[in-house]
């Protein structure tokens, strides 16, 4: 009896807990009381990606298709679910995110972070590193054609019609000129992202494809003291150390402003630092983070860099692609499920079947309680496929209180008395129970992890719901049933019960209730008693038989 409130006391704690943490939710973060719902139940916004190329050039499959995965792992990072990310026609790519994102997520995906690293030829105007502009720095660039560069931070890289753009073009026409957009192997002019300095870049001498990994973190000292200033820290594969190394050694013995490189992200520098060490494994970019901007760059560049950059070609609000009927459909399908259950526990098990009903109810209020707080927490959505999820849990669920009721019937038979019946029964059951549901979560797992969209959500709903079933058989089912077979209506085998054991078959319920006689006995019972006979009623027999041969002698 104690073991069974232990059990029904934790279950109340985690259900309390749960609702008290949406309660806190709900008053001091703004959370909601129900699920939030996914793209195809209650809209949200789409946004169309247009490659940025030169003249001339033409997006392939294999770059689009490329783009297309990192982009679905950026918004998959940002903690948004069940978004859909696509291709349009043979260039464009649609990015469709449930409900309202927010700015961070929608400067995620705008961004498209096609980092390269390209020495500084020229620059005007306050930067963003140490050093500082100069009239030199104009004075060398001409309408006359340039000759054959010597190496990458040599001015002739710039062609004369780059050179007159670079002087008279204002940072604000920078994308509308096209003038950041250029091939690897050419110059370009662009301003940083801030619009106050213009620069002259060399070709590309570091590819942001070849970074491995990236993290954000603040600056340290040499004492291990912590600046406060936030930066990203980039790791670089073998080609792109090697090509670091080469760089860094090459810009470290020039002069100002060529001793800088620029980081350019998506045609724009965000930091042009001078050349202090020589680096190649590792490098760190600085400028002007916050926590947050740091760590949404960080994210972007961990999943590596865009083959292609892109812009924003439209953002537009759009509806549920299925809609409230769709979603009354699958409930009423689950509660159409869910009365099916009902009545057939009624039927199999009379009034035991409402242990069925009220662990039905309590997983219930568990899995609303833990969705509701995935999503408001995790942002989690709840689609269509999800809801389906939940459907098939409603089967899986019911199986194991009828593993369960079958291993404490045939206990009965056996003829134990009800409350050994149910410890003998939950030992046997709750192998065939843990086995059942490893399966399932393991299946539920590898489709997760395996999957894309809205199969994961169907995958995770599967997986949560199979972990609140053992919750529930363990600590509601169980202590329920160990309460009410110390109750008279129970363990004295009522009909309506459904733990009757002459329902059940059984012959011997006790050396009282022996239904076959001793001078029957004696005298041989026949063969049809012999062998409906249980196990428990051969052994009894046995025993009154010795002890009846002792009196006589």
């Amino acid at each position: 009896m104690r073991k069974a409130w232990r059990g029904l006391t934790w279950l109340i704690v985690i259900l309390v807990v749960l609702t008290g943490l949406l309660a806190a939710g709900a008053q001091f973060w703004k959370w909601e009381w129900t699920p939030k719902l996914a793209l195809d139940l209650q809209g949200g916004t789409e946004i169309i990606l247009a490659p940025q190329v030169a003249n001339g050039q033409q997006v392939t499959a294999e770059e689009l298709n490329q783009a297309v995965s990192i982009i679905r792992q950026r918004v998959d990072a940002s903690g948004t679910t069940e978004a859909q990310v696509q291709t349009q026609g043979n260039s464009n790519v649609v990015v469709s995110i449930p409900g309202t994102p927010d700015k961070a997520t929608l400067d995620r995906i705008s961004s498209s972070s096609k980092l390269e690293f390209r020495p500084v030829l020229a620059t005007t105007g306050a930067t963003a590193a140490t050093s500082s502009p100069s009239a030199s720095a104009d004075s060398g660039l001409s309408d006359t054609p340039t000759a054959k560069p010597s190496d990458p931070s040599d001015l002739a890289w710039a062609t004369p019609a780059q050179q007159q753009k670079y002087l008279d073009f204002q940072c604000s026409d920078v994308v509308a000129s096209g003038a950041n957009v250029a091939p690897a192997g050419k110059a370009l002019v662009t301003c940083d992202d801030s619009g106050a300095t213009k620069y002259l870049l060399g070709p590309v001498e570091v590819k942001g494809s070849d970074i491995t990994d990236s993290y954000n973190g603040t600056i340290q000292s040499s004492q291990g003291v912590s600046s406060g200033t936030w930066a990203v820290t980039m790791k670089f594969n073998s080609a792109g150390a090697d090509a670091e190394k080469k760089m860094t050694t090459r810009l470290i013995s020039l002069e100002a402003p060529r001793n800088q490189f620029a980081a350019v992200l998506d045609g724009r520098v965000i930091t042009a630092p001078e050349v202090q060490g020589v680096t190649s494994d590792q490098a760190q970019i600085t400028g002007t983070f916050t926590q947050e901007s740091s760590k949404a760059l960080a994210d972007q560049l961990k999943f590596g860099a865009l083959p292609i950059g892109f812009t924003v070609q439209s953002r537009d609000t759009i509806s549920s692609t299925l809609g409230t009927s769709q979603l009354q459909s699958g409930l009423i399908a689950g509660l159409i499920g869910l009365i099916l259950v009902v009545i057939y526990s009624l039927f199999q098990y009379r009034l035991l079947g409402f242990v069925t009903i009220f662990s039905l109810v309590v997983a219930a209020a568990l899995t609303y309680a833990v969705i509701t707080v995935m999503s408001n927490h995790y942002g989690y959505r709840l689609s269509l496929a999800g809801v389906a999820g939940l459907i098939v849990s409603i089967g899986f669920t019911a199986d194991s209180f009828i593993v369960y009721f079958e291993r404490i019937r045939d206990e009965l038979r056996e003829g134990r008395a009800l409350v050994g019946a149910v410890e003998a029964g939950w030992k046997r059951a709750l192998r065939t129970i843990y086995a059942a549901k490893g399966v399932n979560l393991l299946s539920a797992v590898v489709l997760y992890i395996l999957a894309v969209g809205n199969v994961q959500g169907f995958a995770l709903t599967l997986g949560i719901t199979t972990v609140i079933d053992v919750l529930i058989v363990v600590l509601f089912t169980h202590p329920i049933l160990q309460l009410l077979a110390n109750t008279r209506f129970f363990s004295s085998g009522h009909p309506l019960s459904g733990l009757d054991p002459t329902a059940l078959g059984a012959i011997y319920r006790g050396r009282a209730q022996f239904r076959v006689s001793t001078d029957a006995r004696r005298a041989g019972a026949s063969a049809e008693a012999k062998r409906r006979q249980t196990i428990a009623e051969r052994k009894a027999a046995e025993l009154e038989s010795a002890g009846t041969k002792g009196k006589d002698s």
